[in-house]
């Protein structure tokens, strides 16, 4: 489509209510973002985090105009290289490029502020990624995937069960809430532009558990590694670490939050498909599936809840081979 010379072409979105088009004119590309649902969190929000990220030199698009009462912000256009392009590259070197993804991590995780001011100059506080927050997000499992394999007669029951080893899992987290966590730090969020990495999608950032990020970024469902590749990478982020760190309590950590995130996921994507008729994410299920298994098959601590999905949910269920 064209207007006034300048060229707007709708391009691939993600699983928010959002819809992106890139604006092409003779003096340069930017992307216009449309939010009717979810105004404040998609154009507000994610214009104060963007903020914060910049002033702490992390690269993330930068605001050029807004219209909140059209529903619609205006940004920097970093292309389409994201990580997940580049990695389906041969030629790429994939250890390179996940290392130099971690290092924007620690870079991350460096933030100290709280606070950013948004394109209306109201002050935003970045919330707290706590317990109880986990155990909502983790309960879009029971919410959404139960209720398509499990009969009403034995779902509460079922449900029960399940909440109550989340809240075990919880309970069972050593780090404390306290650095800036992304909350979908994946090689689909970032962008390789100018030769350096950039961050999008912030909107959704808390200060949270450290391990988070890690391991939405090792055990990302849309990008399949092997575990050897995986244990390279979180090796790799260990030793960027002081001799002080807690390596025990770190993977603990990063072993509970990486199955409650791909159990949320396996409960978004649930959602998506009946709700939004989004059913092309149904696909990456079996796969969140698969690094739920990695990460329970030898920690004791997962023991009852890895008995519970065995009983209930065959491999037929998971569409696992």
């Amino acid at each position: 489509m064209k207007l006034n010379n300048v060229e707007f072409k709708k391009i691939k979105g993600d699983a928010s209510f959002r819809t992106f088009y890139r604006k092409k004119s003779t003096k340069k590309n930017s992307i216009i973002v449309f939010a009717s649902r979810e105004k404040e969190k998609n154009l507000l929000i994610y214009d104060a985090i963007n903020k914060l990220l910049i002033k702490n030199r992390i690269l993330a698009p930068r605001l050029f105009n807004e219209n909140y009462r059209k529903n619609f912000i205006e940004i920097q256009d970093f292309g389409d290289n994201t990580v997940y392009n580049l990695l389906k590259k041969s030629s790429i070197n994939k250890i390179s490029l996940y290392k130099k993804s971690v290092d924007l991590l620690n870079k991350i995780q460096k933030i100290k502020q709280y606070k950013s001011k948004n394109f209306k100059g109201k002050i935003y506080k970045i919330p707290r990624y706590d317990h109880y927050e986990l155990f909502s997000e983790s309960k879009l499992f029971t919410n959404w995937y139960v209720k398509k394999f499990i009969s009403k007669k034995k779902i509460k029951k079922l449900n029960s069960s399940i909440h109550k080893q989340i809240k075990f899992l919880l309970s069972n987290l050593k780090l404390r809430d306290k650095v800036f966590v992304h909350r979908d730090f994946h090689v689909s969020n970032l962008m390789k532009y100018k030769s350096q990495l950039a961050i999008i999608d912030s909107q959704d950032a808390v200060f949270g558990n450290e391990a988070y990020d890690l391991a939405s970024l090792i055990d990302d469902v849309r990008f399949v590694s092997n575990n050897k590749f995986k244990e390279k990478i979180y090796n790799y982020y260990i030793e960027s670490k002081k001799k002080s760190f807690n390596k025990n309590n770190f993977l603990n950590d990063f072993e509970i939050l990486s199955v409650l995130r791909n159990m949320k996921i396996i409960g978004i994507f649930t959602r998506l498909a009946i709700r939004d008729k989004k059913k092309i994410y149904l696909k990456l299920i079996p796969h969140a599936w698969r690094l739920i298994e990695l990460r329970m098959k030898n920690s004791k601590k997962f023991k009852i809840l890895k008995n519970i999905f065995d009983i209930n949910f065959s491999k037929k269920n998971r569409n696992l081979k």
